[in-house]
């Protein structure tokens, strides 16, 4: 046997250990693939149709910022990794060296071991991803909204990143892997695995502090949205809850259970005896990696989550239900040619609609003054209620948008009392009176400005008063929005980007307009959210496999040492259900309580967004959460089955 058939043996006979190395290791491999894939996609670099240069560019950027990610990431998990290996094997190098193996043999040796693992991961991770390359494309093209998805094309530039990326990658890990065995005499490597660990230790004062940071953090973060929307103090907020969770697992878990064993009557019940003391190893060890997975966790769940939601068609309805929106400054044949061509091509292509228009007044604090028969106009296309205004100096206010809705949602539930104010048009001052406030969005407004209905009669002399004040025509108005309602908005699609790029590109119009289309708007939306739901979802990914490959490790890593430990107490009389017991609730409290803090964190996230929006983020929130938790119920099934089962075989 030569030295390379040695090194790979060396693999084959530990792959108990190495296998969660070599399975991670592939993922992060595919997962690196699948942005290299959509990097170098040729729609994706061109741009989408319907889409903005802003998420071409952030497609193309985010996507390279992702590669970078998770390719450094990928470096520290492998140093991690092989540096968890090393401590397991301390007394296997002590013997060969014994026996007359070299440093500079020994260096080699592991060198060949990790480019052996390595150059398994990438041909691994990479032909899973070609496998998987058109069901990849399919997903993000159905999250991208792209019609008839994303097409296939065979990725050399893809694959030759990640192999050329992940090469070098595993050439430096194999290199580095020969310091980590430096420090420690040969006496040090033999005698490794007999060396006792001290007893975990924990301040009360630390302990105590963790749960007041965490419930001050809480605080801060609902003080942002019912007090004073401070960005400092929400930044403030989230450092504190996440000082307060390193300190939860690092102190506040370790004296829970100091003072668990100090209850003679629960500590000597059964086998709480060996289980609390293993536990109290297991979570100071593992403390930071929980700590770690944790805050990731919650982040993850809050990003994606909220993209979700942010991304459903419902929302970008109700910030603003029409199908398409043209604003002008003032009257012009360009503006009459433009409107005519939207309802030409909307009957062309079959689509009923309805159109309506409203010239807004502005006050001196630049809010919206609108004539109430416009208003009844564009509610009644919406299937909305009319309002009537029964004195002539009634008035009310209409929401503009999500935000505002909700406010006068609130204020209309209440039954609000009516208020006198006073309204400023240039010179001219009229007290109106307000009324009941509307709760539905007739007059979409992007900023915090107030929308006022009011009678035709006082609209129209306003108005009048403002015209003479400014010498301006009869004709003369600063804005007109003309709306068009359509059912289903989403049908537009088909003929949206060509008309809005017809009536911009017309050399013949002059003068100040607009034209949007509700369903470019929400494509932009969507497919911005979408870029990010690739990103932060893949990375996400990414690091959840890699937090339970740490636990994975963290048990294997012990794993001699609690055989032998089982084997001498299954001497004393220790029963496979007794083992099975401890075991399962030693595992369960190290794969969940880090997820179940991260679920608390996202949750309080959540309600206080909740108090900032007018629509429901919860669904989305909750489907994330059953994901992210299926996946970690079946990778504790598994780790607990095959861990019981090496148990098992030491019991005599």
């Amino acid at each position: 046997m030569n030295f390379r058939q040695f090194a790979i043996n060396n693999v084959v006979r530990n792959k108990r250990i190495y296998l969660a190395h070599f399975l991670s290791s592939t993922f992060s491999v595919m997962i690196f693939f699948t942005y290299a894939l959509l990097l170098f996609h040729p729609d994706l670099k061109e741009g989408l149709k319907g889409s903005s240069s802003t998420v071409t560019l952030l497609a193309n950027q985010g996507f390279l910022i992702a590669e970078i990610i998770i390719f450094i990431f990928s470096f520290l998990f492998l140093l991690y990794s092989v540096g968890s290996f090393l401590k397991t094997r301390k007394k296997e190098f002590g013997i060969f060296q014994i026996i007359g193996m070299t440093r500079k043999q020994m260096n080699r040796l592991l060198f060949m071991e990790n480019m052996c693992i390595g150059l398994a991961a990438i041909v691994a991770g990479v032909g899973l991803g070609l496998i998987f390359a058109k069901l990849i494309l399919l997903i993000c093209g159905s999250m991208l909204a792209v019609e008839n998805s994303l097409r296939f094309y065979f990725p050399v530039k893809a694959i030759a990143l990640t192999v050329g990326a992940f090469l070098l990658l595993f050439v430096v890990v194999a290199l580095s892997s020969s310091l980590l065995m430096r420090k420690g005499s040969l006496i040090d490597l033999v005698k490794s695995e007999e060396k006792p660990k001290p007893e975990p230790k924990a301040s009360r004062l630390l302990a105590l502090l963790s749960v007041i940071l965490i419930g001050g953090g809480y605080a801060g973060v609902f003080a942002f949205v019912w007090v004073a929307f401070s960005f400092p103090l929400l930044l403030g907020s989230v450092v504190v809850v996440i000082v307060g969770t390193y300190l939860l697992f690092t102190q506040l878990s370790v004296y829970v259970i100091r003072a668990l064993k100090r209850s003679e009557r629960l500590f000597f019940r059964k086998t709480n005896l060996l289980f609390l003391s293993e536990l109290a190893y297991r979570m100071k060890d593992n403390a930071v990696m929980f700590f770690m997975v944790s805050v990731i966790s919650a982040s993850a769940f809050t990003g994606i989550g909220t993209m979700l939601a942010i991304a459903d068609p419902g929302l970008s309805s109700m910030a603003n239900p029409y199908a398409f929106t043209y604003q002008n400054s003032w009257s012009s044949p360009s503006t009459e040619r433009n409107i005519r061509e939207i309802e030409e091509t909307l009957i062309d292509n079959e689509v009923p609609y309805q159109k309506g228009s409203y010239i807004p007044l502005f006050d001196n604090e630049g809010n919206y003054i609108i004539k109430l028969s416009e208003y009844n106009h564009l509610a009644k296309a919406l299937g909305y209620k009319e309002r009537t205004l029964e004195n002539g100096n009634d008035s009310f206010m209409s929401p503009g948008n999500l935000t505002s809705r909700k406010a006068l949602r609130a204020q209309a539930g209440q039954g609000s009392p009516q208020e006198d104010i006073e309204l400023w048009v240039g010179e001219t001052q009229e007290k109106v009176r307000l009324t009941t406030p509307g709760t539905d969005i007739v007059i979409p407004v992007e900023s915090r400005t107030d929308v006022y209905v009011v009678s035709n009669d006082l609209y129209d002399k306003m108005n009048q008063q403002f015209k003479n004040e400014i010498e301006a025509d009869e004709n003369f108005y600063f804005n007109k929005m003309t709306q068009f309602v359509v059912a289903d908005w989403m049908g537009t699609r088909r003929f949206a980007p060509d008309l809005i790029e017809s009536i911009q590109n017309d050399s013949r119009n002059k003068g100040y307009f607009t034209i949007s289309a509700l369903v470019l708007d929400w494509l932009n939306s969507k497919q911005t959210n979408g870029i990010i739901l690739i990103l932060s979802g893949l990375i996400g990914i990414v690091f959840f496999t890699f937090a339970a490959s740490f636990t994975y490790f963290r048990l294997y890593a012990d794993l001699e040492r609690d055989e032998e430990q089982y084997r001498m107490i299954g001497k004393m009389g220790l029963s496979r259900p007794e083992l099975r017991n401890i075991v399962t609730r030693q595992l369960v409290l190290m794969f969940f309580l880090p997820i179940a803090l991260a679920i608390i964190h996202s949750s309080v996230a959540f309600v206080a967004l909740q108090q900032l929006v007018d629509f429901s983020v919860m669904g989305y929130t909750l489907r994330i959460f059953l994901v992210f938790a299926s996946m970690q119920i079946l990778f504790f099934l598994l780790v607990r089955w095959r861990y019981l089962r090496n148990m098992y075989a030491k019991l005599v």
